[in-house]
Formats: structure tokens, C-alpha cells, sequence
């Protein structure tokens, strides 16, 4: 039975094929054609289709050429390597390294299938980052070595600067089209890409948030990033129709409360610790982050205490540091940022329930001498922060000096092993915190605005 059944089926297959045999070959025929010309002439009918998505997006700012948004680099090129949000390296350009026995030398293999947007293969030669107490060298195409003069752990994070070629030809998704200066400084520039069929214009002649979101309203630009604030005269842009409001968290900038540690008052820790344990455990500006190291950072593993708002505390620490005077108050004053004039009101108010006399002033930029400055700093996807808080550093505006922090500082920077570097960040933590030059803060929220 099953011998019948198998003999019919190979005779019903051979009828089929007699009647549509050569209809088959044919139309695969047809098949084949019309593949390989729509995979040789489509990129082509693509590419002069009209952009669609274009967007008008302003920033406050002046910029040159060598010092663009980073907004603005990352869509143009890459780097050797990238990171991802906890700080923790991966390949880009690379698609490989090598660390010398000694820690000195980094060795970079590259993709040997990636091309400038004007079409160029990427090699060794094209890349020159000019590193200051940096060997270079290329033994072939697709290799560079650098060697440097002393262990320096951040390296890997160094390289993620993107690359460049002369006329800024990059290797993003995104080309200049055309750059409009005013003197030294960029106006406007336009970028396009084939990939997403979209043009962005970035305007970056704005002198003040008012002027740019007067200009948003006029119609000058459709949209706005990184701002501050949705406030606008006596409204929000929340209030009006067809526009759109999204909000973020700037995870670059950890907005802190710098104290100068060379201040007759503020060289008290117990002074120092007291306020520490003022600050809110919530801020209406930002995300909260009490820690030197952004808490998703892949260094900071925790294990140490950090401060909570503890009013009670607080007093008793402000009340023994004996930093008062002969009417039993405090007087500090307090420089702040513009943008964060309503925290620092906030942390005023605090302390006036302390009896801490607080003045508040603005200023456009960090002081050359204060009590206690309100502002922020850089955070680097590394967890090195030897420039902040290092005694030997120009950039140390509380002068903090504490010789175990330092030695923490000048480990961490030149250990390789991550589990290693895991640990000693962990103590840097621990004895910056029971020491504060500071108050880390908040990761301060921004806000992208358009027109729907």
C-alpha cells in the first residue's frame, strides 16, 4: 500500500513538471533578473528621493568650528571606542585592542570595512588625535599603537573622541552640508542624511534662553534642545497647542554644591558634614545622585554610607563645629548658577532653620574666590575624577586636600584590572563622603521642545 501510494506521488510530480516545468524555469528566471537590478539600481532611485523629516533645532551658545555640541559630533562620526551607559568600554571603530604587559601600550586593530561619508576606507593613517607624552605608531592599515609615559587607566575612554578627516568628513550617518559662520563662530549648520532620509539645521546664534524660545514661538526653529526650563512670560509651552514636551535627564553634569575648603568657616569638616546632611533627599530641578560616581556607574558597587536629609543631626554638627558667631548665627554665602537659583532658595531656606544667615548671588560662571559655590561638573563615563578633588590640581576649586583621597586618586588612574579599580573607587567614595568637599546633588532634567 504504502509502495502505490509513494509510486503516485513521483507520477504526479512528473505530470506537473511536463505541464509547468518550463513555465517555473522561466519565471525564476525573471526572479533572478529583477533581483540582482533592484540590488545594483536601488540604492541609486533611493538616494534622489526627496528628505523628509527635516527639523530647525536651536541651541544657546557660541561655537566655533573645534567646538561644536557633542549633539552635533556624535551624529558625524565615531570614535575607537565607545561606551555604554554604566562606563564600560566597547568597540566602535576598533573592533579589537591589546594592553602591553606593563599598561603602557594600547594597540587598536580596525574595521577594515568602514568608510568615510565621502567614501574613503578608514586606515591607521586617518586618525590623529594628537595626544600630548603620546607615541604614536602605525605598522600597517589597520593598526595604531599608542604608548604612553606613564599607566594611564582612562585611556580607553580617551580614544572615544570621534575621528575626522580634513573638512570635518566623518564617519556617522550624518554629513555637513553646509556650515554658515559669523566671524570665528558657527551660525547655523546643516546636516543631512542618506541613511534616514532627514536634514537637521542646528542654529546656534542664540544669545539667551529668552531670545530662543522667542524664536521657537516665531517659528524660527522647530525645535529646541537642551533647555532648562518650559517656562515662557507668564506661561509654559505645556499650555500651548501643537507643541510637544519631553522630558529628560542629563546624565553629563552632576550638579553639586562646591564648598571652599580654605574658608575660615568652611575648613571645618564638622561644618561641612553638617550641611552635608541638610541637603533634601529629593530635588525638583534633577535626578538625585549623593555620590561623587553616578549611581549607575559600574564602579560605584556601593557599601559606603551616604548622607540623608537628617535636620537634627545636622544641628548638632553645625552646633559643635563652632564656626558661629557672637549672636550664635552662621553667615555664608552662597554663588550660584542662573539655572539653579531655585535650589539654591531651597537650601537657603533650609538653613535659616539652622540659623545659618544665607545670601544668595548669581554669576555666569564658576567664582574666583567663594564660600560656597552652586553649579556642576563633567562627568566623565570613566570613573577618574583626579582633576575635582586631587590637592595638586588647578581644577580643585574647594582645595581639597586630603592625602588618602590623593593616593585613592593616583591608584584608581593607573590600575588596569577593573575588579581592582571597582574596589579602590569604592574607598575614594567612602573617604570623600566622610570627608565632603561637597554636596553631589542632582543630575539636572532638560527638556527637548517641538512642534508636533
Amino acid at each position: 500500500m504504502i509502495v502505490v501510494r509513494k509510486r503516485l506521488f513521483i507520477w504526479l510530480i512528473k505530470a506537473y513538471l511536463k505541464k509547468w516545468g518550463k513555465s517555473i524555469l522561466i519565471y525564476f528566471g525573471i526572479g533572478l533578473i529583477v533581483f540582482f537590478l533592484l540590488n545594483k539600481f536601488l540604492p541609486y532611485f533611493i538616494s534622489r528621493l526627496p528628505f523628509v523629516g527635516n527639523e530647525s533645532i536651536g541651541m544657546v551658545g557660541a561655537y566655533t568650528v573645534d567646538s561644536l555640541p557633542q549633539e552635533i559630533i556624535s551624529k558625524i562620526s565615531k570614535g575607537l571606542t565607545k561606551t555604554g551607559i554604566d562606563g564600560t568600554v566597547m568597540p566602535d571603530v576598533a573592533e579589537k585592542w591589546k594592553i602591553s604587559p606593563n599598561g603602557k601600550a594600547y594597540a587598536f586593530y580596525l574595521n577594515k570595512n568602514l568608510y568615510f561619508s565621502d567614501g574613503a576606507n578608514l586606515t591607521s593613517k586617518d586618525i590623529s588625535y594628537n595626544f600630548a607624552d603620546v607615541d604614536v605608531l602605525k605598522p600597517d592599515k589597520y593598526t595604531i599603537v599608542f604608548t604612553l609615559k606613564d599607566n594611564y587607566s582612562p585611556f580607553l575612554t580617551a580614544v572615544t573622541r570621534p575621528i575626522f578627516k580634513k573638512g570635518f568628513v566623518g564617519l556617522g550617518d550624518y554629513k555637513i552640508k553646509k556650515i554658515k559662520l559669523n566671524g570665528n563662530f558657527v551660525e547655523s549648520i546643516e546636516l543631512y542624511s542618506e541613511k534616514y532620509r532627514k536634514i537637521l539645521t542646528y542654529h546656534l546664534s542664540y544669545p539667551t534662553l529668552s531670545a530662543l524660545k522667542t524664536a521657537f514661538l516665531l517659528g524660527e526653529i522647530s525645535k529646541i534642545t537642551n533647555l532648562p526650563d518650559v517656562n515662557f512670560m507668564n506661561t509654559t509651552f505645556k499650555s500651548f497647542k501643537n507643541v510637544t514636551v519631553e522630558k529628560k535627564i542629563d546624565h553629563t553634569k552632576l550638579v553639586t554644591l562646591f564648598y571652599n575648603t580654605g574658608d575660615k568657616n568652611l575648613s571645618s569638616k564638622m561644618l561641612r558634614e553638617g550641611l552635608s546632611y541638610t541637603m533634601s533627599d529629593s530635588f525638583k530641578q534633577g535626578e538625585r545622585n549623593p555620590n561623587p560616581l553616578p549611581n549607575f556607574s559600574y564602579a560605584n558597587q556601593g557599601g559606603y554610607a551616604v548622607y540623608q536629609q537628617d535636620l537634627e543631626h545636622a544641628r548638632l554638627l553645625i552646633d559643635k563645629s563652632g564656626t558661629a558667631t557672637g549672636s550664635g548665627k552662621i553667615d555664608l554665602i552662597i554663588d550660584t548658577l542662573p539655572k539653579y537659583e531655585e535650589t539654591a532658595k531651597i537650601i537657603a531656606d533650609t538653613w535659616k532653620k539652622l540659623n545659618i544667615n544665607t545670601v544668595i548671588k548669581i554669576t555666569d560662571q564658576v567664582p574666583s574666590n567663594f564660600q560656597v559655590f552652586l553649579g556642576e561638573f563633567n562627568v566623565s563615563s570613566d570613573p577618574d575624577q583626579y582633576t575635582l578633588w586631587h590637592s595638586s590640581q588647578v581644577n580643585n576649586i574647594t582645595h581639597y586636600d586630603n592625602p588618602r583621597v590623593d593616593k585613592l586618586l593616583e591608584d584608581g588612574r593607573k590600575e588596569l584590572d577593573v575588579k581592582k579599580r571597582m574596589l579602590i573607587y569604592a574607598d575614594f567614595q567612602k573617604y570623600l563622603l566622610s570627608d565632603p568637599p561637597a554636596s553631589m546633588l542632582f543630575f539636572p532634567y532638560y527638556y527637548e521642545v517641538s512642534k508636533k
